[in-house]
């Protein structure tokens, strides 16, 4: 089963690699957009609170290990960087720390939706090459 698991996961990468070839930072997009959906869909607010946050801690994780990558290249890492600041704002804002406010649990699905949104907005921005895309999913997977 676990063969299984890892062949499917490897044709998936693979087929995430043209879409990413081609959209920039969307593979980091659809992760997030795939956070909200499960937080939408979750009716209770410490577990809408619990994705988000498993999701910002496996994605800092995934970017801190790319980073400490000898395959980054310095644009790379320049934009890991820039990314790995706003997921580090939004842990912050999500938790009530670092001088935020702290988000409701009324407020739980539409700052899901607005993590998404800032993430396409800094597709404009931020550019990272597509080996470290398929980095960041392989480490994701391998995190969760």
């Amino acid at each position: 089963m676990k063969t299984r698991s890892v062949f499917g996961t490897a044709v998936m990468i693979c087929l995430w690699a043209f879409t990413a070839n081609a959209g920039g930072k969307s593979t980091i997009q659809n992760y997030f957009n795939t956070t909200a959906q499960d937080v939408k869909a979750a009716a209770d607010p410490a577990e809408k609170r619990a994705i988000l946050s498993g999701s910002f801690i496996a994605m800092s994780k995934a970017l801190d290990m790319l980073q400490d990558s000898p395959l980054t290249t310095s644009g790379d890492a320049a934009g890991i960087r820039q990314i790995k600041a706003s997921i580090l704002d939004k842990q912050n804002e999500l938790a009530g720390t670092n001088g935020y406010a702290g988000v409701t649990d009324a407020q739980l699905n539409a700052f899901s939706t607005y993590v998404v949104q800032d993430m396409e907005q800094a597709d404009q921005i931020v550019s990272i090459s597509l080996v470290s895309l398929l980095l960041i999913l392989i480490l994701i997977v391998l995190i969760l």
